[in-house]
């Protein structure tokens, strides 16, 4: 039918989660990666997998997530497990917390392979910027999110633990939304965000932070959501700026 929109309880979505050596897409390498095939109403297959890396755990990742060299010993390396993830993110939606960082893990291993497949390239919704739409919280971190939304612990940090997670709280940010195409279509602009979710003044409303530290901050390369809200904070001040000194009938005088 010309213009049918499936409903979200008829989508079928992929969640993923890579578990790394670190934050460098570059440099640091997968050590575990877990999928999940689900429906509003099922999880209808998921994949996980213990991955060798190429290169040593740093001592912080391990502290991170648990996982040691000993763990991943005897695991596969990427190229006996990547192809599993593919097929089961096919064409569909895929999820994730901050799931362009896990795409871009997995496209960087497709492209060492020799692959054609790209999965950053399948429709995609972060939680985080569904989270930011929801709450004003300073922290968006998934285990925050986790306690604030009362969902079951599935093992914190590890791979299908935070899948699974990720798929409950994807259930609570979307009630207000009839269509994924709703929910992607509010994405593409930019989110208003209360609160400074990093840096020296993490956790503090935007109105109260020095206008010095946000017109350094206004320099960064941020992500779009926080860029458009230092900048719209910094274009309120001079709007109120602006107002106070035309309001002011003494502001021609000298003293």
């Amino acid at each position: 039918m010309i213009g049918y929109r499936k409903a979200l309880h008829e989508e079928h979505f992929v969640c993923i989660d890579c578990e790394t050596t670190g934050l460098d897409i570059q440099k640091d390498e997968i050590i575990e990666i877990a999928a999940a095939e689900f429906t509003l109403q099922e999880i209808v297959q998921r994949y996980e997998s213990l991955v060798k890396p190429p290169i040593p755990i740093p001592a912080e990742s391990i502290e991170l997530h648990h996982i040691t060299e000993a763990m991943v010993h005897e695991s596969p390396p990427i190229a006996d497990v990547v192809d599993f993830i593919v097929n089961i993110a096919d064409s569909h939606i895929i999820i994730g917390h901050s799931i362009a960082f896990d795409l871009a893990m997995i496209d960087k291993n497709l492209e060492r392979l020799g692959k054609t497949k790209r999965l950053s390239k399948n429709r995609q919704i972060d939680t985080v910027r569904l989270a930011r739409l929801a709450s004003g919280s300073a922290s968006n971190k998934l285990e925050h999110l986790r306690k604030h939304f009362n969902i079951e612990e599935e093992g914190t940090h590890r791979a299908m633990g935070d899948v699974l997670v990720n798929i409950q709280l994807f259930k609570y940010l979307i009630h207000s939304f009839s269509s994924a195409e709703e929910i992607m279509k509010r994405l593409e602009k930019p989110i208003l965000m209360l609160v400074m979710p990093l840096g020296k003044y993490r956790g503090m409303p935007f109105k109260d932070i020095p206008s010095k530290y946000l017109f350094w901050a206004s320099k960064q390369q941020f992500d779009q959501d926080l860029s458009f809200s230092i900048e719209h904070e910094l274009k309120r001040r001079k709007k109120g700026a602006s107002f106070g000194e035309s309001a002011n009938p003494f502001k021609n005088l000298s003293l």
